[in-house]
């Protein structure tokens, strides 16, 4: 099922944010995410806060999420005032957004122009499974003012998608992004997942090679995390499925960025890959680098000025909320400056554009010095002083990153 919200403070009814949140509003770069929070069927490793028609139950629709949505971005220009904001991104996830109709879509981000303005040259993506789209409806994203798709492929052999429960063929994701690049579409990219219990080196090695060979502009490969409560996990527990394996996960992300960079792709973060700086995800480059953002949509988090929203969870009450003019959020937290600085170095340390030397807090440039000695950081001459990440640190990221927080 769907993962449990944090706690947090309160949210005063209008959704009002704290003055210190707004003093520097427009300084950063700003972009939306817009939650579209409905599935087909529920992936067995998936957690995300997504629902079948048969959870959805009374309250929420398809047909009537398009108009709900708007009123939450009506509801983020009243609260964020008349402050010039273009948005740079504007990013679709899920769920599976297209499973709404492409017009309705498209109705949202005219919307967010209407309201905000888009900046030239704004980056629109749509995240899509690739049995969910087809030539009219990239289309008609395409003529509405999106400028990028991301498919699900997660896999090229038939087995490993059973095991992920993806209901579309081997060959399906290819065939959409030849239909997307038909439909106008510049920037196309591919999620793949590792280490699925059951995946051997060479299933990996045919879904790299598959995924290379329909030539999109950018690839994701994230390793198989077994979130508790969901299908997956409780498979595993029953010892139908075994636990994926840390050192082969290593491996895998090994033979990824192999053949990755000899396509052509490079690193910017950790598990992303493009062809070049115009094909990397600007939105999620907003994300690691401070920018702010608001999020639509039930369990959508925002973040403006150090303080950080998450609205209600299920697409009822979202609706319930807003219906009644007011805001849907659930609970929220206001950033100290240390808990800024600890989120900085966790973010962009991650990317290949790396985390100034200097900048790094005194308590732990020691372990700094270690990461160097151990080859897990390089200083980058071309990125004035910047620490990087070798690829053994990007094997080891998440513990490394932990100890220099």
């Amino acid at each position: 099922m769907p993962s449990v919200l944090p706690d947090g403070d309160p949210v005063p009814e209008s959704g009002e944010l704290p003055g210190g949140a707004l003093a520097t509003l427009g300084e950063r770069p700003f972009g939306f995410y817009v939650h579209i929070p409905f599935c087909v069927t529920r992936c067995g490793y998936c957690d995300f806060n997504t629902y079948t028609a048969a959870e959805l139950g009374p309250g929420a629709s398809h047909q009537d999420y398009a108009d709900t949505a708007i009123d939450e971005v009506r509801l983020a220009r009243r609260v964020l005032g008349d402050t010039a904001l273009p948005v740079q991104t504007v990013f679709f996830g899920g769920g599976t957004p297209t499973l709404l109709a492409a017009d309705d879509l498209v109705r949202i981000l005219r919307v967010i122009d209407a309201e905000f303005g888009l900046a030239a040259g704004a980056e629109v993506t749509t995240e899509a499974n690739p049995e969910s789209v087809g030539p009219r409806s990239l289309e008609t994203l395409r003529a509405g003012g999106f400028t990028r798709v991301s498919f699900g492929m997660q896999s090229a052999r038939e087995h490993v998608l059973r095991v992920l429960d993806r209901r579309h063929t081997p060959g399906r994701a290819a065939q959409a992004v030849q239909e997307a690049k038909e439909a106008g579409f510049a920037h196309v990219n591919l999620d793949l997942i590792y280490s699925t219990p059951g995946e051997s080196d060479d299933d990996w090695r045919a879904s790299l090679e598959a995924a290379i060979e329909a030539g999109p502009d950018h690839v994701s490969a994230y390793s198989l995390i077994v979130e508790d409560g969901t299908k997956l996990a409780a498979r595993i527990r029953r010892g139908e499925l075994p636990m994926p394996d840390d050192d082969v996960a290593a491996d895998r992300y090994l033979i990824a960025d192999e053949l990755l960079s000899k396509a052509g792709y490079g690193w910017y973060e950790v598990s992303n890959w493009a062809t070049s700086a115009a094909g990397q995800c600007r939105h999620n480059l907003l994300y690691w680098t401070g920018g702010d953002w608001w999020g639509v949509g039930p369990g959508a988090h925002s973040h403006i000025g150090g303080t950080r929203w998450w609205n209600v969870k299920h697409p009822a009450a979202y609706a319930s909320r807003l219906a009644a003019q007011k805001s849907p959020a659930h609970a929220r937290e206001i950033l100290t400056s240390d808990d800024r600085a600890i989120e900085r170095v966790m973010l962009e340390l991650r990317l290949a554009d790396g985390f100034p030397l200097a900048d790094f807090a005194p308590r732990v440039r020691p372990a700094v010095a270690q990461a160097l000695t151990d080859g897990l950081l390089e200083v980058d001459a071309f990125k004035a002083g910047k620490a990087v990440l070798t690829l053994p640190g990007r094997l080891l990221a998440d513990a490394l990153i932990r100890d220099l927080t």
